[in-house]
């Protein structure tokens, strides 16, 4: 009776492992033989992606998924696996292209070309290992150009490392530095707590929040004691910020931040965007603030950090950026009130003064911020690597488009670390390729004077020196810089980061 029932064991068990092979091998042979017939038809019958002007960047053709234009707009565009799509576009609208439909996208094929040059071009000098840049059409926050380096050709996904795949200025976050000061004072200006020439004592270090929880910041670019709000904005002063954000109560500033786009998604529907970071209520207090004004302690991406300066641009309205033409995701919203936001523009173009030779272009107004913040990884700052930020746009009266720029672990040793040395000259070089691309008229502007912006005592023969459009768009280089004034110099801390030190102040 036992041998029986073991022999019945036996049995089923053989039973059971038959039926597991003979499943495995039916999976296996529609894996393996399908492909051939069936993934083909898939991918036959697959949608177009195209760029803004008709430009195909992915198409089926004989059953296998072609993408002509290489490794332009690779991140952004994606890869298709066996049947579906894996990143990108190719994944976010697999349904629609799935069905036969098209998906056309926003971006401007020349622009982005532009864009990954200029990245591709700068980053290896400065020893970055990555980058990203964002160019918005100013009123309708369409994407023109989302750029990444490393470059990804989709034809050749496999042999690419996955980091390659990452549309990193939807994806990459990190702390903007100097230019959410930018956005700080166009809050304060807009609460009405400041002027542009409200004066601040400004010793080159100040202690600030309590005894328990306090930290002393400083500036490490020399000027006077004291310096209006103007003034903090070209000196890019820590201690004038710090004045600025006590002047905001409560939760004001966080509430800005949060207003400007940081702390949340950017909506473009199906296509993944990363969540930046604002800190929370319960740990706002004066030096979270001072820090957060200030560009620590509050991140982004690249897209989020254009779409702020596009609210500056925009004056003071929030236009949700888009992707894929005939998008509706997000709604616009006013963050600042017009005339109150009309007032930051000539400001950023002070801010600018002192690098019109890496981020002017003679015969154009432009505004913008630099940044230079060190580099975050597991919670502490990395000596001697930076972030390099811009964020800007020309013709300052009416923008056209909106840049933000991101090189990711720039090296001191390179001497090509700091935003004006880094990603001021990218912003110059896109800037003037697509106002000469576009045909746009010079402004009626004096040489060696900013639009709405009078003569000023740090004009020297030295930083006057400006880019001419032609120029730049014709050798995609620009001036080399002159400044001494703007060394690394350790600044104050975040509540995450647990080294001190973190941006020089541009």
């Amino acid at each position: 009776m036992e041998i029986k029932m073991r022999n019945r064991a036996r049995l089923m068990y053989l039973l059971a492992a038959f039926i597991f092979l003979s499943l495995t091998w039916g999976y296996a042979q529609l894996e393996w033989s399908m492909p051939k017939s069936l993934s083909r038809q898939v991918v036959q019958g697959r949608g177009d992606i195209l760029a803004a002007d008709g430009t195909v960047m992915a198409r089926s053709v004989d059953g296998e998924r072609q993408y002509p234009q290489g490794a332009l707009g690779g991140q952004v565009v994606g890869m298709m696996g066996t049947q579906e799509g894996l990143e990108g576009i190719e994944h976010a609208y697999n349904p629609q292209l799935e069905s036969g439909q098209d998906v056309t996208l926003t971006i401007n094929p020349r622009i982005q070309a532009q864009a990954e040059a200029a990245l591709a071009r700068r980053i290896p000098e400065s020893g970055g290992d990555s980058g990203s840049a964002i160019v918005l059409e100013t009123r309708t926050g369409r994407i023109l150009a989302a750029a990444s380096y490393p470059p990804f050709d989709p034809n050749h996904w496999r042999e690419h490392e996955p980091s390659d795949w990452r549309n990193r200025p939807l994806l990459d976050v990190y702390e903007p530095g100097s230019p959410v000061k930018g956005l700080t004072v166009a809050a304060a200006l807009n609460e009405g707590v400041i002027t542009p020439n409200t004066v601040f004592d400004t010793p080159m270090r100040r202690y600030v929040g309590d005894q328990e929880s306090g930290s002393t910041i400083g500036d490490s670019v020399q000027h006077p004691a004291q310096l209006t709000t103007t003034e903090v904005l070209r000196y890019s002063s820590n201690v004038g910020i710090s004045h600025i954000v006590e002047e905001l109560p409560g939760t004001t500033l966080r509430d800005y931040l949060m207003s400007y786009g940081f702390g949340r998604r950017v909506d473009l529907g199906p296509v993944r965007t990363e969540r930046g970071i604002v800190q929370s209520e319960d740990r706002w207090g004066p030096l979270v603030e001072t820090n957060s004004g200030f560009g620590q302690g509050v991140s982004g991406t690249t897209l989020d950090l254009a779409a702020a300066f596009n609210v500056l641009a925009n004056d003071g309205l929030y236009i949700p950026p888009k992707l894929v033409e005939g998008s509706t995701f997000g709604e616009r919203r006013e963050v600042l009130k017009n005339t109150e936001a009309r007032q930051i523009k000539p400001m950023l173009q002070t801010a600018l003064e002192g690098i019109r030779h890496a981020a002017g272009i003679n015969g154009y107004s432009c505004a913008g911020k630099t940044g230079t913040a060190q580099l975050v990884e597991d919670g502490k700052y990395v000596k001697g690597q930076y972030n390099s930020t811009y964020a800007g746009f020309c013709q300052t009266h009416d923008p056209r488009i909106t840049i933000a720029v991101m090189v990711h672990g720039a090296k001191v040793e390179s001497g090509m670390f700091q935003g004006s040395q880094l990603a001021a000259p990218i912003f110059q070089e896109l800037s003037a390729s697509i106002i000469s691309m576009w045909g746009l008229p010079p402004e009626n502007i004096p040489e060696g004077y900013s639009v709405g912006v009078p003569s000023t005592v740090w004009e020297t023969e030295e930083n006057n020196a400006e880019a001419n459009v032609a120029d730049v768009a014709a050798e995609g280089e620009a001036a080399e810089e002159t400044e001494t004034s703007e060394e690394a110099s350790p600044a104050p801390t975040t509540d995450a980061p647990t080294e001190e030190g973190a941006e020089t102040q541009e």
